[in-house]
């Protein structure tokens, strides 16, 4: 397992951001337990203390849930509070610049359809 960690972000965001992302695909789903804090810092050879804030502030959050004895575990409702939370700061902070690109590139949605990359998943 390997990453390739962005050096204008603290670590720990880039982890939780990455657990986000894991929940928000599908890859955790509610009631799965996440990796140990020593396995993650073990597989990513990063510190313990490291992996230890990223997971809290999933707890802060409430997406994820400590369990004594257990571990950490994604809670119920947690990829729908991501998808409604992602959403709306979508739509605030990067829609807006991104809306202007397309205008001034003069691209309209037809287009973007068009030569957007097939998913099998998601596509019309």
């Amino acid at each position: 397992m390997s990453i390739t960690w962005n050096d204008s972000v603290p670590i720990y965001r880039q982890l939780r951001e990455r657990v986000v992302a894991m929940i928000l695909d599908g890859a955790l789903n509610e009631g799965d337990p996440l990796p140990s804090v020593r396995q993650v810092a073990a597989d990513f050879q990063i510190n313990p203390l490291t992996v230890s804030k990223a997971y809290q502030e999933l707890v802060d959050d409430q997406l994820v849930e400590k369990r004594r004895g257990l571990g950490m575990f994604v809670t119920d409702g947690a990829r729908e509070a991501l998808l409604k939370s992602e959403r709306e700061r979508f739509l605030r902070e990067e829609w807006p610049a991104l809306y202007a690109r397309l205008q001034r590139l003069g691209l309209d949605l037809k287009t973007l359809l068009r030569e957007a990359p097939q998913d099998s998943e998601n596509h019309s």
